[in-house]
């Protein structure tokens, strides 16, 4: 280890003396690297292929991450132990975001998108003598960050896809107009969650998801059993016709704002009652016999809902087909739902974004954020010994039975 030190001294006073810049950028990544390597043995109390009794885990391979230092961008190859996680304490997880909004702000700002709120901001940031040069630069180096992360390739298979929407004001063609934010969130074989995508487009049509989705496929998207989302006809038809095999999972928290809005508003609070019983049930085919019993319940006085109920029975029960342990999270878009109340809270500063660039700049930024922080986490979302009962999409014995019965 003393060799060790002695050596690296020496680098750096060679680099010192070279005052080259890929020579410092070079030196600068080395260093990290032998500082992440003493931290995780430090860790898990051994070296490199040592062999010792108060080791506590092992080195599971590497993951790469870029670094903005003043020297330039360097790529790190941050290492992964097993059982349990590593994050160097060089790098800040939450700078890159913050990065963004600043970035996002200054643009809309030199754009002419000036508002008090957002003029205020800029002045609380200390940025009043920002030139146009540099907030581009800043821009350019953001966009290649993120554009890299958005057409990364999609490795291993994402048994559940959760997709949703938000809404941005953006300047287009000298009008202010509202564009849909699309992101998906899946999770891997193994159970960990992974930012899927991201983009921006005018509307929430089918050919606006298609392409979304296609991209996704073409980037590695594969071994999906599960989409979750809202009904939203061009999504629907979006996820039969690329995702086609797959099964779709009606939010159902979308689908009861739509049910109780077929019933006087006085009558609400006791049909989500009734209601609610059918997903108190144990397992899918319970669940679906309960249904219709309520669907009959009410056909006397509130057709109209019965006939919804009816018509959304598969796709707002599909997640019942699924492990238990994971039908809490695959009911709804709720665990997406958080994330977009994220992305809210980091671009309501701005206002109206002045294209959608800089909308695919922040939000972007954001997502790689939370992507990174999902990889670090100590915690699957799903066990991996749980995700091995996704493998097979053939339904119980009872359940078929129960099906042929209501047919």
């Amino acid at each position: 280890m003393a060799k060790a030190r002695m050596d690296l001294s020496a680098f750096v006073g060679k680099l010192l003396e070279e005052q080259d810049g890929d020579v410092l950028r070079e030196g600068i990544r080395v260093l990290s690297q032998a500082l992440m390597e003493s931290e995780v043995a430090g860790l898990i109390g051994a070296e490199r292929h040592e062999r010792t009794g108060d080791r506590t885990a092992y080195r599971n391979g590497s993951r790469t991450r870029t670094w903005d230092t003043r020297m330039g961008t360097i790529e790190l190859a941050i290492p992964k132990v097993r059982p349990g996680t590593y994050f160097p304490s060089l790098l800040q997880p939450r700078r890159r975001a913050e990065h963004a909004l600043l970035a996002v702000v200054q643009e809309a700002y030199v754009h002419g998108v000036s508002t008090r709120k957002v003029d205020d901001l800029v002045k609380a940031l200390g940025v009043d003598g920002i030139s146009k040069s540099e907030v581009s630069r800043i821009c350019a180096e953001l966009d290649t960050t993120v554009t890299a992360f958005r057409t990364r390739p999609l490795t291993g298979e994402h048994r559940y896809v959760w997709l949703d929407a938000t809404y941005h004001k953006v300047r287009v063609d000298g009008r202010v107009i509202s564009q849909a934010t699309v992101v998906a969130v899946g999770v891997t074989s193994g159970g960990e969650r992974q930012v899927l995508g991201v983009d921006v487009g005018p509307s929430e049509d089918r050919a606006f998801w298609t392409a979304f989705l296609r991209g996704l496929v073409k980037r590695g998207l594969k071994g999906v059993r599960l989409v979750i989302s809202d009904a939203h006809t061009g999504l629907t038809q979006a996820i039969s016709t690329v995702l086609s095999g797959t099964s779709w999972q009606r939010c159902r928290v979308h689908f009861m704002r739509n049910l109780l809005a077929t019933v006087p508003h006085a009558a609400r609070e006791a049909i989500a009652a009734i209601v609610r019983t059918i997903f108190a049930q144990p397992d899918h085919a319970s669940a679906l016999v309960q249904l219709r019993k309520v669907a009959e319940g009410l056909r006397g006085r509130f057709a109209a809902t019965a006939r919804l109920l009816e018509e959304a029975a598969e796709d707002v029960l599909a997640y019942r087909h699924l492990p238990l342990e994971h039908q809490r999270q695959l009911h709804s878009t709720n665990p997406l739902e958080r994330l977009n109340k994220e992305i809210k809270r980091r671009s309501q500063v701005v206002g109206i974004f002045p294209n959608p660039a800089a909308v695919i700049r922040l939000v972007g930024a954001v997502l790689l954020e939370q992507d990174d922080e999902w990889a670090v986490a100590e915690r699957r979302y799903f066990s991996a010994e749980s995700m091995t009962q996704t493998t097979s999409p053939t339904l119980s014995t009872t359940t078929q039975e129960i099906l042929a019965t209501l047919a």
